[in-house]
């Protein structure tokens, strides 16, 4: 008996080690206008136009499933937010960032990582 088994096997998509591809002995801020947040598994992404200079950043966020745990959605940061995000610069390319800190001016909302999650500030809390 000749047993054939058919199927696709396609390749994971490879978790990056944030230590890998960000340099925590660094720190950058970027003040700005988002202009896209994708909420997105398994992290999300921040793409935000420098106020200053109008060069555009992207910033990738905490695991998706604990700002979720948190109470953070799809729709918690839109397209023309004033965000100042301050976090670990990428170790090989220019304006983006491990966004490890958030604040909206404009409302008090902030997140922050605290250890290796994130947590409400400001007036979230």
């Amino acid at each position: 008996m000749t047993v054939m088994l058919v199927g696709g096997v396609s390749a994971p998509r490879a978790h990056h080690s944030i230590a890998g591809a960000y340099d925590s002995s660094r720190q950058a801020s970027v003040d700005g206008v988002i202009a896209q947040f994708r909420f997105v598994s398994p992290h999300p992404f921040i793409d935000l136009k420098d106020a200053r200079s109008g060069q555009m950043w992207e910033i990738e966020l905490d695991n998706r499933r604990e700002f979720e745990d948190i109470g953070i959605t799809a729709d918690t940061l839109k397209p023309g937010d004033r965000v100042t995000v301050a976090g670990s610069p990428s170790r090989q390319s220019a304006n983006r960032m491990y966004g490890r800190r958030l604040n909206r001016p404009s409302d008090g909302f902030g997140f922050e990582e605290q250890g290796s999650r994130p947590r409400l500030s400001g007036r979230n809390r």
